[in-house]
């Protein structure tokens, strides 16, 4: 699965949102950045990238 642009994009207008309205800190979204890069490292990645993208193929088809 190929990540677009607008998707990081709209990823990153999330993270924004949360640390400006909501209270996110820097070290929250840090420590959220490396969970990430460390899941993307097991075996769950498959299952995790699958899963994420019949999300997106779901939302494209509505």
């Amino acid at each position: 699965m190929t990540v677009t642009v607008p998707l990081v994009i709209v990823f990153g207008a999330m993270v924004f949102i949360a640390w400006r309205y909501l209270g996110l800190r820097l070290w929250h979204a840090l420590i959220t950045l490396l969970f990430g890069f460390l899941l993307a490292a097991t075996t769950l990645a498959p299952e995790i990238r699958a899963l994420l993208h019949g999300a997106l193929r779901w939302i494209s088809s509505h």
